[in-house]
């Protein structure tokens, strides 16, 4: 029998995952697994910020990491994928490549998101990448002393920039523009401990504010107000990778793909979405959000139901829901709101020292997690048959 191929696209949190675990469930003679990334090491993309602010972050190697697995690791970026041929088009340094596979994992995840707002892919950075938070890096480090650097961007990655910018160049002048209040979506606890960090660091704060426009040294809101920005850094969201909606899979109108309760294409069964590629609905039927601590849950979806098809045992079902938000504030202040599992903000916060770590203790969590993707217990490697398997009940909210 030939090996049922299973290829992996993006090794962010959730492929690398899903890749690693999907692996470890399955006898190797029966299938392979090809893990495809544009860099041979693992980034640590919640972390972006602390690289962006000088600090120098562990490397990850992928060839260590999958040591002894059996996932194959191509380097090269994915220009193509062909679903009905079921194929994908890989661009390596030896030329362009085209990969068949029999199941294919679809975690490119997302990227920055200019909004279509003039003058932001000009002028402004971005730390959703790891070459982004180098270049801001480089540019920081640059800056004389009294220099404004703004962050556009109240939800969490912003907070975390601002903070941590604020934190190690204190001689700079930080300033946090916001469209709603400032942490207008945390409990009152989460609230008065952010507004009290933010006041100790020195950060100017301008609520209610949509910046409309970047330029050259400011930036100018709907309202037509400027003021003075050496270094914009922009973190209003992210953006799906482009690639799913030039194809024949169904997505949303965000170009998310559209899957059902075990991550599976509802139009395409061969192909899974995973993380922030995926259109995935949570408790109440209210889409995931786009995080880590939405995509590893649907990595471990995807792969345990696609080693339970092809081992012909039951598909598990893995929870979908929300425990908390984990917020760096620098490196010696944090925030966990706590949250329903729907993502709204209960009375309940964890704030100060205590709060930065468990933050730093939930960062080396996920990177352990991707080297370790069965959580380091023993699993047993199943032979593919070709018994049809029995599936789990849709929890309640998913599809």
């Amino acid at each position: 029998m030939q090996q049922h191929r299973i290829i992996v696209l993006g090794a962010g949190y959730t492929g690398a995952v899903a890749a690693g675990r999907v692996a470890r469930r399955l006898r190797r003679e029966d299938v392979s697994v090809t893990l495809v990334n544009a860099e041979p090491d693992f980034v640590e993309r919640v972390r972006m910020h602390q690289l962006a602010a000088g600090q120098d972050l562990r490397p990850r190697p992928f060839a260590e990491m999958f040591a002894g697995t059996g996932v194959e690791l191509r380097i090269g970026r994915v220009t193509a994928v062909d679903v009905e041929r079921k194929s994908v088009t890989v661009q390596g340094a030896e030329g362009e490549a085209e990969l068949a596979y029999d199941t294919l994992v679809y975690a490119l995840g997302s990227a920055w998101n200019t909004q279509d707002v003039p003058g932001v892919a000009e002028y402004a950075h971005e730390i959703a990448s790891r070459p982004g938070a180098l270049r801001l890096r480089d540019r920081l480090a640059d800056l004389e002393p009294g220099r404004p650097v703004v962050v556009v961007g109240g939800g969490l990655t912003g907070l975390e920039a601002a903070t941590e910018f604020a934190e190690a160049r204190p001689d700079l002048d930080i300033a946090l523009a916001v469209r709603g209040g400032l942490g207008d979506w945390l409990s009152d606890t989460g609230r008065r401990h952010l507004r009290k960090v933010v006041d100790r660091l020195g950060i100017t704060v301008h609520e209610h504010t949509a910046v409309a426009e970047v330029g050259a040294g400011h930036v100018t809101t709907a309202e037509g107000t400027s003021f003075p920005a050496e270094v914009t850094v922009w973190t209003t969201g992210f953006a799906v990778h482009p690639l799913a909606a030039a194809t024949a899979l169904e997505t949303g109108e965000n170009g998310q793909i559209v899957v059902d309760a075990t991550m599976r294409s509802v139009s395409h069964p061969d192909v899974y979405a995973i993380g922030d590629a995926a259109l995935v609905a949570g408790p109440g039927g209210k889409p995931l959000r786009m995080s880590c601590a939405s995509g590893i849950p649907t990595a471990w979806q995807a792969a345990d139901t696609i080693a339970a098809r092809l081992a012909g045992t039951k598909i598990p079902s893995t929870p979908l829901r929300y425990f908390n938000q984990c917020i760096s504030l620098g490196r010696k202040d944090g925030l966990i709101q706590y949250v329903t599992a729907d993502d709204r903000a209960v009375r309940a916060a964890l704030r100060g020292r205590l709060a930065a770590l468990y933050k730093e203790v939930v960062c080396k969590g996920a990177a352990w997690g991707v080297a370790n993707p069965t959580t380091g217990l023993p699993v047993r490697r199943r032979p593919v048959t070709a018994q049809r398997p029995r599936t789990a009940p849709a929890t309640a909210g998913q599809r």
